[in-house]
């Protein structure tokens, strides 16, 4: 499965880090790579559609990060 970066919207300390850690995690095929608080983006890998409304949900709305 491929693997890209989010930009993450309202990401802005460690229990964000960690809500969205969980978050991402919680989902089958999800695995949180990598969260970095400086830039607000995780890398990850899984359907993405899937990740952004699990995202949203949990209330930290993102979108595919631009290189």
């Amino acid at each position: 499965m491929a693997t890209f970066d989010l930009q993450i919207d309202k990401m802005h300390c460690g229990a964000c880090i960690r809500r969205v850690t969980q978050t991402l995690n919680s989902l089958a095929a999800t695995h949180a790579e990598a969260v970095q608080l400086g830039s607000a983006r995780v890398t990850t890998s899984a359907e993405p559609g899937e990740i952004l409304a699990a995202l949203q949900a949990a209330g930290f709305p993102a979108h595919l990060a631009t290189p």
